[in-house]
Protein backbone atom coordinates (compact mmCIF):
# COMPACT_ATOMS: atom_id res chain seq x y z
CA UNK A 1 0.00 0.00 0.00
CA UNK A 2 1.21 3.50 -0.80
CA UNK A 3 3.01 5.41 1.95
CA UNK A 4 0.65 8.36 1.49
CA UNK A 5 -2.23 6.32 2.94
CA UNK A 6 -3.08 7.33 6.51
CA UNK A 7 -1.39 5.15 9.15
CA UNK A 8 -4.69 4.12 10.74
CA UNK A 9 -5.97 2.84 7.37
CA UNK A 10 -2.80 0.80 6.93
CA UNK A 11 -3.29 -0.75 10.36
CA UNK A 12 -6.98 -1.36 9.62
CA UNK A 13 -6.15 -3.08 6.33
CA UNK A 14 -3.57 -5.29 8.03
CA UNK A 15 -6.07 -6.33 10.70
CA UNK A 16 -8.79 -6.88 8.08
CA UNK A 17 -6.51 -9.19 6.11
CA UNK A 18 -5.65 -11.16 9.23
CA UNK A 19 -9.33 -11.54 10.10
CA UNK A 20 -10.50 -12.52 6.61
CA UNK A 21 -7.45 -14.78 6.22
CA UNK A 22 -8.46 -16.79 9.27
CA UNK A 23 -5.71 -15.82 11.70
CA UNK A 24 -8.42 -14.44 13.99
CA UNK A 25 -11.71 -16.35 14.28
CA UNK A 26 -15.17 -15.03 15.29
CA UNK A 27 -15.14 -14.28 19.01
CA UNK A 28 -11.33 -14.04 19.22
CA UNK A 29 -9.84 -11.14 21.11
CA UNK A 30 -7.78 -8.89 18.85
CA UNK A 31 -4.44 -7.23 19.71
CA UNK A 32 -4.63 -4.51 22.32
CA UNK A 33 -3.88 -0.90 21.46
CA UNK A 34 -0.53 -1.28 23.19
CA UNK A 35 0.25 -4.39 21.12
CA UNK A 36 -0.67 -2.59 17.88
CA UNK A 37 1.49 0.37 18.89
CA UNK A 38 4.51 -1.89 19.45
CA UNK A 39 3.87 -3.89 16.27
CA UNK A 40 3.34 -0.97 13.87
CA UNK A 41 5.29 1.80 15.58
CA UNK A 42 2.34 4.19 15.79
CA UNK A 43 0.55 5.74 18.74
CA UNK A 44 -2.38 4.06 20.48
CA UNK A 45 -4.66 6.67 18.90
CA UNK A 46 -3.81 5.25 15.45
CA UNK A 47 -4.83 1.77 16.59
CA UNK A 48 -8.03 3.14 18.06
CA UNK A 49 -8.90 4.82 14.77
CA UNK A 50 -8.12 1.59 12.91
CA UNK A 51 -10.49 -0.36 15.14
CA UNK A 52 -13.16 2.31 14.64
CA UNK A 53 -12.96 1.68 10.89
CA UNK A 54 -13.34 -2.08 11.40
CA UNK A 55 -16.27 -1.50 13.77
CA UNK A 56 -18.01 0.54 11.09
CA UNK A 57 -17.29 -2.24 8.58
CA UNK A 58 -19.00 -4.73 10.89
CA UNK A 59 -15.89 -6.85 11.42
CA UNK A 60 -15.05 -5.89 14.99
CA UNK A 61 -16.86 -5.45 18.30
CA UNK A 62 -15.59 -3.10 21.01
CA UNK A 63 -16.41 -4.33 24.50
CA UNK A 64 -15.97 -1.73 27.21
CA UNK A 65 -13.14 -2.60 29.57
CA UNK A 66 -12.33 -5.82 27.68
CA UNK A 67 -10.92 -4.81 24.31
CA UNK A 68 -11.74 -5.58 20.68
CA UNK A 69 -13.15 -8.85 19.33
CA UNK A 70 -13.93 -10.39 15.95
CA UNK A 71 -17.66 -10.12 15.28
CA UNK A 72 -19.54 -13.36 14.59
CA UNK A 73 -21.21 -13.42 11.15
CA UNK A 74 -24.15 -15.43 12.50
CA UNK A 75 -27.37 -13.48 13.07
CA UNK A 76 -28.21 -13.18 16.78
CA UNK A 77 -31.25 -14.76 18.35
CA UNK A 78 -34.23 -12.42 18.53
CA UNK A 79 -35.70 -11.58 21.93
CA UNK A 80 -39.33 -10.65 22.55
CA UNK A 81 -40.16 -7.59 24.64
CA UNK A 82 -43.54 -6.78 26.15
CA UNK A 83 -44.63 -3.76 28.20
CA UNK A 84 -45.74 -5.58 31.34
CA UNK A 85 -45.75 -8.89 33.14
CA UNK A 86 -48.40 -10.00 35.62
CA UNK A 87 -48.31 -8.38 39.08
CA UNK A 88 -45.95 -10.13 41.47
CA UNK A 89 -43.73 -11.66 38.76
CA UNK A 90 -40.74 -9.44 39.53
CA UNK A 91 -38.40 -7.77 37.04
CA UNK A 92 -40.19 -7.59 33.66
CA UNK A 93 -36.96 -7.97 31.68
CA UNK A 94 -35.74 -10.93 33.72
CA UNK A 95 -39.14 -12.63 33.68
CA UNK A 96 -39.65 -12.28 29.93
CA UNK A 97 -36.13 -13.47 29.15
CA UNK A 98 -36.56 -16.48 31.44
CA UNK A 99 -39.68 -17.48 29.48
CA UNK A 100 -37.50 -17.50 26.37
CA UNK A 101 -34.87 -19.71 27.99
CA UNK A 102 -32.44 -16.83 28.48
CA UNK A 103 -30.78 -15.80 31.74
CA UNK A 104 -31.48 -12.11 32.33
CA UNK A 105 -29.21 -10.08 34.62
CA UNK A 106 -28.48 -6.39 34.95
CA UNK A 107 -26.03 -3.82 36.23
CA UNK A 108 -27.32 -0.64 37.83
CA UNK A 109 -26.40 2.59 39.56
CA UNK A 110 -28.83 4.87 41.43
CA UNK A 111 -28.23 8.46 42.58
CA UNK A 112 -30.48 11.28 43.81
CA UNK A 113 -30.37 14.17 41.35
CA UNK A 114 -32.05 17.43 40.48
CA UNK A 115 -34.46 16.91 37.60
CA UNK A 116 -33.32 18.46 34.34
CA UNK A 117 -35.86 20.17 32.10
CA UNK A 118 -36.56 17.09 30.01
CA UNK A 119 -37.16 14.73 32.93
CA UNK A 120 -39.16 17.40 34.77
CA UNK A 121 -41.47 17.93 31.78
CA UNK A 122 -42.18 14.21 31.49
CA UNK A 123 -42.75 13.84 35.24
CA UNK A 124 -44.79 17.07 35.43
CA UNK A 125 -42.57 18.50 38.17
CA UNK A 126 -40.33 21.54 38.34
CA UNK A 127 -36.76 21.54 36.98
CA UNK A 128 -34.46 21.10 39.97
CA UNK A 129 -36.95 18.99 41.93
CA UNK A 130 -35.29 15.93 43.47
CA UNK A 131 -35.54 12.67 41.54
CA UNK A 132 -33.95 9.24 41.87
CA UNK A 133 -31.99 8.53 38.72
CA UNK A 134 -31.02 4.94 37.88
CA UNK A 135 -28.86 3.74 34.98
CA UNK A 136 -29.25 0.14 33.80
CA UNK A 137 -27.41 -2.26 31.53
CA UNK A 138 -29.39 -5.44 30.88
CA UNK A 139 -27.71 -8.65 29.78
CA UNK A 140 -29.10 -11.77 28.08
CA UNK A 141 -26.94 -14.82 28.82
CA UNK A 142 -24.17 -12.41 29.76
CA UNK A 143 -24.38 -10.26 26.61
CA UNK A 144 -25.45 -6.62 26.95
CA UNK A 145 -28.64 -6.10 24.94
CA UNK A 146 -30.46 -3.14 26.52
CA UNK A 147 -29.76 0.15 28.27
CA UNK A 148 -32.12 2.29 30.33
CA UNK A 149 -32.15 5.58 32.22
CA UNK A 150 -34.98 5.94 34.77
CA UNK A 151 -36.22 8.90 36.82
CA UNK A 152 -38.68 8.80 39.76
CA UNK A 153 -39.88 11.85 41.74
CA UNK A 154 -38.54 11.78 45.29
CA UNK A 155 -41.75 13.48 46.36
CA UNK A 156 -43.45 10.13 45.70
CA UNK A 157 -40.86 7.56 46.76
CA UNK A 158 -38.62 9.53 49.16
CA UNK A 159 -38.67 8.22 52.72
CA UNK A 160 -40.15 4.86 51.66
CA UNK A 161 -38.49 1.47 51.38
CA UNK A 162 -38.74 1.62 47.58
CA UNK A 163 -36.78 4.85 47.13
CA UNK A 164 -33.79 2.88 45.75
CA UNK A 165 -35.10 0.67 42.92
CA UNK A 166 -32.27 -1.85 43.24
CA UNK A 167 -31.59 -1.84 46.98
CA UNK A 168 -33.46 -2.73 50.14
CA UNK A 169 -36.09 -5.41 50.75
CA UNK A 170 -37.97 -4.72 47.49
CA UNK A 171 -35.03 -4.43 45.12
CA UNK A 172 -35.34 -5.45 41.50
CA UNK A 173 -39.07 -6.19 41.33
CA UNK A 174 -39.96 -3.62 38.68
CA UNK A 175 -41.75 -0.28 38.73
CA UNK A 176 -45.33 -1.59 38.88
CA UNK A 177 -44.80 -3.93 41.85
CA UNK A 178 -42.70 -1.36 43.71
CA UNK A 179 -45.32 1.37 43.32
CA UNK A 180 -48.03 -1.04 44.45
CA UNK A 181 -46.21 -1.32 47.78
CA UNK A 182 -46.92 2.36 48.47
CA UNK A 183 -50.52 2.15 47.27
CA UNK A 184 -50.06 3.34 43.68
CA UNK A 185 -51.53 1.34 40.80
CA UNK A 186 -49.76 2.23 37.57
CA UNK A 187 -51.41 0.11 34.90
CA UNK A 188 -49.82 -0.24 31.44
CA UNK A 189 -47.20 2.46 30.73
CA UNK A 190 -47.34 4.92 27.86
CA UNK A 191 -44.53 4.29 25.38
CA UNK A 192 -43.24 6.35 22.45
CA UNK A 193 -41.23 4.13 20.13
CA UNK A 194 -38.79 5.22 17.43
CA UNK A 195 -35.84 3.83 15.49
CA UNK A 196 -32.39 5.43 15.26
CA UNK A 197 -28.70 4.63 15.07
CA UNK A 198 -26.66 3.80 18.15
CA UNK A 199 -24.62 6.57 19.74
CA UNK A 200 -20.94 5.91 20.28
CA UNK A 201 -21.51 5.49 24.04
CA UNK A 202 -24.30 2.98 23.40
CA UNK A 203 -22.15 1.12 20.88
CA UNK A 204 -19.36 0.82 23.44
CA UNK A 205 -21.73 -0.36 26.19
CA UNK A 206 -23.52 -2.89 23.98
CA UNK A 207 -20.57 -4.10 21.91
CA UNK A 208 -22.10 -3.07 18.58
CA UNK A 209 -21.12 -1.01 15.57
CA UNK A 210 -21.65 2.76 15.91
CA UNK A 211 -24.86 3.80 14.13
CA UNK A 212 -26.17 0.21 14.33
CA UNK A 213 -30.00 0.12 14.46
CA UNK A 214 -31.58 0.77 17.85
CA UNK A 215 -35.12 0.61 19.16
CA UNK A 216 -35.62 3.73 21.28
CA UNK A 217 -38.50 3.92 23.77
CA UNK A 218 -39.65 6.79 25.98
CA UNK A 219 -41.71 5.12 28.71
CA UNK A 220 -43.81 6.76 31.43
CA UNK A 221 -45.83 5.10 34.18
CA UNK A 222 -48.86 6.98 35.55
CA UNK A 223 -50.78 6.72 38.82
CA UNK A 224 -54.14 5.39 37.63
CA UNK A 225 -56.01 7.20 40.41
CA UNK A 226 -54.55 10.69 39.92
CA UNK A 227 -53.15 10.60 36.38
CA UNK A 228 -49.77 11.85 37.66
CA UNK A 229 -46.52 10.43 36.26
CA UNK A 230 -44.59 8.35 38.80
CA UNK A 231 -41.65 7.14 36.67
CA UNK A 232 -40.22 7.88 33.26
CA UNK A 233 -37.41 6.14 31.41
CA UNK A 234 -35.39 6.20 28.21
CA UNK A 235 -34.89 2.64 26.98
CA UNK A 236 -32.44 1.72 24.22
CA UNK A 237 -32.53 -1.79 22.77
CA UNK A 238 -30.30 -3.41 20.17
CA UNK A 239 -32.31 -3.44 16.94
CA UNK A 240 -30.74 -6.74 15.87
CA UNK A 241 -31.76 -8.51 19.09
CA UNK A 242 -35.25 -7.32 19.99
CA UNK A 243 -38.78 -7.25 18.66
CA UNK A 244 -41.42 -5.44 20.72
CA UNK A 245 -44.98 -6.76 21.03
CA UNK A 246 -47.98 -4.68 22.13
CA UNK A 247 -51.54 -5.62 23.08
CA UNK A 248 -52.87 -8.91 24.39
CA UNK A 249 -54.72 -11.66 22.61
CA UNK A 250 -58.11 -12.43 24.24
CA UNK A 251 -58.65 -15.72 26.00
CA UNK A 252 -60.68 -18.32 24.10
Amino acid sequence: MSDDVSPYLRVADDLRARITGGEFQPGDRLPSLADLSREHGFSAAVGQSAYRVLEQDGLVLARQGRGYFVRSPEPPELLLRRQRVAPGEGSPVQTLLARQGVAGTWRHESQPRAADERAAARLEIQPGDPVMHTSYTYLADGVAVQLAESWEPMAITGGSLIVLPEAGPHAGIGVADRMALIGIEVGVPVERVSARGATRAEAQALGITPTAPMLSIERTYYDQATGSPVETADIALRGDRWVSEYGQRPNR
